[in-house]
């Protein structure tokens, strides 16, 4: 882990940029091997510009519902908008940027299966730097006796949620070809599955992280958000199943 704050901030936004600029490289691989036109293309780029201006947005969005109690530095300087990070925000913001986007180039299909890889590639590379950032990241879980407990610098074992979440990525990519091709039979099923388990995995392991603004029920702003989501996915998928009211002749 590393101790000095501004090496690890560096650090964390080195990896960041690695795990957006690979999960970028991989949707372009995938798309150009499945016969689906280059980022460039007029159906994909829209897609991808929604992808990335929605997933900026969420980022930020989530971040300060998270940590409310900074607003006031937005006050004071505006540049602070621009601190943080928020896997959760990044995931829903690029999933309705993409939406918007597929509306504007009126795109029918669905496109959700394209970034499955590639979110998956960018999380195994973004909490790589996380876990190095340690208490300078503000991902880091409670005080444990677990034996696997690590201690990032206070020397308080920690729960290395990092490295949780790290290995259920890694789980997830390698398993991908089979549970894939059993969720193959509907467009968008794999992308939708993958963003149903990743809340709720974040919903469960953040219990196990400081929360740093309680909201009702003592959860933190990413739970509830997690929470919201899972309810609007659950509604939709309802509406998608139910069958359409017929239409009667005039």
């Amino acid at each position: 882990m590393i101790a000095d704050p501004g090496l690890a901030h560096l650090v964390h936004y080195l990896f960041e940029c690695a795990a957006l600029l690979v999960g970028l490289a991989l949707f372009r691989h995938l798309r150009n091997m499945r016969g689906r036109g280059g980022i460039l293309s007029p159906g994909t780029f829209p897609v991808v510009v929604g992808c990335l201006l929605g997933a900026a947005i969420g980022n930020k969005l989530v971040y300060w519902l998270e940590f409310p109690h900074l607003w006031p530095m937005l006050k004071a300087s505006p540049m602070a908008w621009f601190m943080g990070q928020s896997i959760v925000g990044g995931l829903l913001g690029g999933w309705i940027g993409v939406e918007l986007g597929k509306k504007l180039a009126h795109v029918r299909v669905r496109t959700g299966d394209d970034f499955v890889l590639p979110i998956l590639a960018g999380i195994l590379v973004g909490r790589i730097g996380c876990f190095l950032a340690g208490l300078h990241d503000g991902t880091y879980g409670l005080p444990t006796d677990l034996p696997w407990g690590i201690d990032l610098g206070d020397g308080r074992p920690r729960h290395p949620v990092q490295i949780y979440e790290w290995l259920l990525a890694a789980g997830a990519t390698l398993t991908y070809p089979r549970w894939s091709k059993s969720l193959a039979h509907e467009a968008g099923l794999g992308f939708r599955v993958l963003i149903a388990g990743y809340l709720t995995w974040r919903l469960g392991v953040d219990f196990l992280k400081p929360v740093p603004y309680a909201y009702p029920l003592g959860l933190s702003g990413i739970q509830w958000i997690c929470v919201l989501g899972l309810l609007t996915m659950a509604a939709q998928r309802i509406s998608d199943r139910r069958p359409a009211t017929p239409v009667l002749p005039a």
